[in-house]
């Protein structure tokens, strides 16, 4: 443990945000040439492109394990702790976070450097103020300078994410938990940027580019955001207060809080920190939040230590040198390390010993053993890679082979996957990294190094579009910056597809009066766009509204693809609901038309309702007559019922079902359903005009309207007859089933007709058959009708079937007149049915 007493130290210790690492720089840039450690490369990173401006690229250096600018000339030096050049002659040295001594798994290399390395002019060691007793035990002589925090720092309660302030931070303590919070805060508040320890440098600038631009108003980070990463927050919220610091779960340490909370506010302006919940193990204590305002944190009492200048006589003795325990009271030996672990492992492969027998190569198995664990693998996988990396390194040439480097970086040269896909490839590229920045591993370790970061760098970019594009919505984002402001404030407009765009966002589509969120929009986001956008689209959806209420003929269609509805320009208005009867179905608009204001809705009603009436109207005039006929005070009451039979089963009915009403009829009763375009056959009672394709398309959806149901299928257009059972094959699409044929109605009477010509009173005949056959009716289906129709067969002779009338069994029933075989057979109808 050797320390030089001899070179001034000063100490600057305080709580955060005191300006300890501007002063650093500055002390740094004052002197002829300097170095600082820093605990993180990203902090490294940044300081070093500070420092540049100032110096000039050609004199600053940055040294990391994973990257190393060294300019010929560079005099300042910018580190990662565990990279320091300790054996430099600088003016100046600075190390930052100096309380990290106390950490189990870094301490020892902290402990290291503030026992060894001295500037030769001033050493300035930083830190929180609980290191002071530490220092002073083991840093004699050291200048302590206390530095309050230029601005307050109180607590601000419990807030969901839902309610966080702007320009929050919220800090979680695994990748997981990130990328929830990240995403949770995407679809309530548009997005956060993303900041972890396992990005690469240009990556999380990326990140956090955008929230200091005001791209987002939110950052999700890890615990690395307490050590100093320059980033304008106002409120630090804790996802939770337990962390896994490689060997268990724990709670963080008041002093681990404070640090982290202190990141809140900036300079002079003040900052607070919270918790997201009010209760249980994620929320602060009283004595906690106390402590942390008024920055009153347990001193250190030791901190951990590991020999930094092992002896590499043999690995035995390495080993050795690295478990010697320290002499120091206030010093605890570290403990055992990943590097450590891992140069155990390798030592108990018998060929490792074979190669180490000299220092110069027990000093290579350290170093390969300190080969670091970026991928987090574990101690056993990650021996296994870093005896590969011995193995190439003790053989041959000494240096690991360019054709395994160049594979291995070729396969991480794939910038497609998710955001844990790329990190994963960043993680594994920093590993090939550090070792292409190791000055003897490979033949050419400066274009390694170069191919490397390049790759690095294209994954990183990739890898901030991705968590751009998961966990940010700039659409919502801007949307949430203008919702609740004044109407004209939010520059909505339509497209002529209907899209709805909100500046170069599209945020949806509005057709007819329904807007849909876009279809990239994930659930989380529909209802704060709907919300955006239905505060906004009033006056067009208003507009459209007046269109529709004075809409031309033209403008409106009918659709029976499904239940029948009101299409107004392509787009369904209105459903057809069951009316007072079939004649007069109710228009129901759709839900979408409830936006618009009562009077507007009852304006487009009354137009939809005039446009079906006319349609109706001249479409299906047999029907309106009808139905006006069954209200018609005036007329008989069988005249009303056999109008509403008719009505009821859309114009056409078998007369079976109302004999009675059909025999009552008078005369003029007759003349009127024969004026309204109404045949009463033997059989059936019909409307001959509803036989056609377009007449027939209103029946059935009319029908379907009546029965709240979609229209049935039509029967093939100008059909005759039909196999019974086949689409349409039923009295209700005009077609009457005799035998395994339907026939259509009209063809079925024309039949009876010709039958009824054909008879001479009670003798047997045989009735023409080439009207049937013309038809398409096999003789199987004329008998059936025939015997329908009052006939019964005569005794066979040679020739055509021959028949004889059953005659009227009815006195009241004259027979029928041979010049009107339609009356005839009415007649005949009802009495043998």
């Amino acid at each position: 443990m050797r320390r030089d007493s001899e070179r001034p130290v000063t100490a600057v210790l305080g709580p955060t945000n005191t300006g300890k690492t501007h002063l650093a720089v500055e002390r740094l840039c004052g002197h002829s040439s300097g170095m600082i450690g820093f605990p993180l490369r990203l902090l490294a990173r940044e300081v070093y492109d500070r420092v540049v401006k100032i110096k000039g690229a050609n004199q600053v250096a940055l040294i990391t394990g994973e990257e190393k600018i060294v300019p010929k000339d560079a005099r300042w030096f910018l580190c990662t702790v565990e990279s320091m050049p300790v054996d430099r002659d600088l003016a100046f040295v600075g190390i930052d976070e100096a309380q990290l001594g106390a950490d189990p798994e870094r301490g020892h290399v902290f402990t290291d450097r503030i026992l060894r390395a001295r500037g030769r002019e001033e050493t300035m060691i930083l830190g929180s103020e609980a290191l002071r007793p530490m220092l002073k035990a083991l840093v004699p002589g050291i200048d302590i300078l206390n530095r309050p925090r230029f601005s307050t720092l109180s607590y601000a309660g419990a807030r969901k994410i839902s309610r966080l302030p702007k320009r929050s931070a919220i800090v979680a303590f695994s990748a997981e938990e990130v990328y929830a919070v990240a995403e949770m805060l995407r679809r309530l508040r548009g997005g956060a940027a993303v900041v972890m320890g396992a990005l690469s440098p240009r990556t999380r600038n990326a990140q956090v580019a955008m929230f200091q631009a005001g791209e987002v108003d939110y950052l999700v980070a890890t615990d690395a955001i307490g050590m100093g990463l320059n980033m304008d927050v106002a409120h630090v919220a804790f996802a939770s207060l337990d962390k896994f610091d490689g060997h268990r779960q724990r709670r963080l340490t008041v002093a681990e809080m404070a640090q982290i909370a202190g990141r809140a506010g900036r300079h002079q302006r003040d900052g607070t920190f919270g918790a997201l919940v009010e209760e249980g193990p994620g929320a602060f204590t009283p004595e906690e939040v106390l402590a942390i305002e008024e920055h009153r944190f347990p001193r250190l009492d030791f901190l951990y230590w590991r020999d930094g200048d092992p002896d590499m006589a043999s690995v035995d003795v390495l080993i050795a040198s690295l478990e010697t325990r320290p002499t120091e009271r206030v010093l605890r030996a570290a403990p055992q390390s990943t590097d450590l672990a891992i140069l155990k492992r390798l030592v108990e492969e018998g060929w490792v010993r074979d190669r180490v027998r000299s220092p110069a190569m027990v000093k290579r198995l350290w170093a390969a053993a300190g080969l670091p664990d970026f991928r987090k693998l574990g101690v056993d996988p990650h021996a296994r890679f870093a005896g590969r990396v011995f193995g190439h390194l003790s053989e041959g040439t000494g240096h690991i082979p360019h054709t395994w480097f160049a594979e291995e970086i070729a396969r991480l040269d794939n910038v497609a996957g998710d955001v844990e896909t790329l990190a994963g490839r960043i993680a594994a590229a920093r590993s090939w990294a550090y070792i292409a920045n190791r000055p003897d591993w490979l033949a050419d370790p400066t274009h390694w190094a170069a191919r490397a970061a390049a790759v690095e760098e294209r994954l990183s970019d990739a890898l901030h579009l991705s968590l751009t594009q998961r966990f940010v919505d700039k659409r919502t984002t801007m949307l949430l910056r203008q919702i609740g402001a004044d109407k004209a404030a939010l520059p909505v407009t339509i497209g002529p597809e209907g899209e709805v765009m909100v500046e170069e966002h599209a945020i949806g589509r509005l057709d007819g009066f329904r807007f849909s969120v876009a279809a990239d929009a994930r659930h989380g986001d529909k209802r704060l766009l709907l919300a955006a956008a239905e505060r906004r689209l009033g006056d067009e959806r208003a507009r459209r509204g007046e269109t529709l209420a004075r809409a031309e003929d033209a403008a409106l269609a009918i659709d029976d693809s499904a239940r029948p509805a009101i299409l107004w320009e392509g787009l369904k208005v209105a459903d057809l609901a069951p009316g007072p009867s079939l004649a007069r179905p109710r228009v129901k608009l759709d839900r979408s038309l409830d936006c618009l204001e009562r009077g507007l809705q009852a304006r487009a009603r009354s137009r939809l309702e005039e446009w079906l009436a006319g349609q109706i109207a001249r479409r299906l005039p047999g029907l309106v007559a009808l139905d006006a006929a069954q209200r018609d005070p005036a007329a008989t009451p069988p005249l009303r019922a056999v109008a509403a039979a008719l009505v009821g089963a859309g114009g056409i009915v078998a007369r079976g079902g109302i004999d009675a009403a059909v025999d009552a009829l008078d005369a003029g009763a007759r003349k009127r359903l024969r004026v309204i375009g109404v045949t009463i056959g033997a059989l059936d009672l019909f409307d001959q005009r509803l036989l056609k394709p377009g007449p027939a398309r209103w029946r059935r959806m009319l029908i379907a309207a009546q029965a709240e149901s979609a229209p049935g299928a039509a029967p093939p257009d100008g059909a005759s007859v039909l196999a019974r059972g086949a689409q349409g094959a039923t009295l209700a699409d005009g077609y009457r089933p005799l035998g395994n044929q339907a026939v259509r109605v009209d063809l079925a009477e024309r039949i009876a007709r010709a039958a009824h010509d054909a008879r001479a009173g009670r003798k047997p005949f045989a009735p023409d058959p080439a009207l049937a056959t013309s038809i398409g009716v096999t003789p199987e289906t004329l008998a059936r009708l025939m015997a329908a129709l009052g006939f019964r067969t005569a005794p066979a002779q040679e020739g055509a079937p021959r028949w004889v009338w059953r005659g009227l069994t009815r006195a009241r029933v004259a027979p029928p007149p041979r010049d009107n075989a339609f009356a005839a057979l009415a007649g005949l109808r009802s009495t043998h049915g």
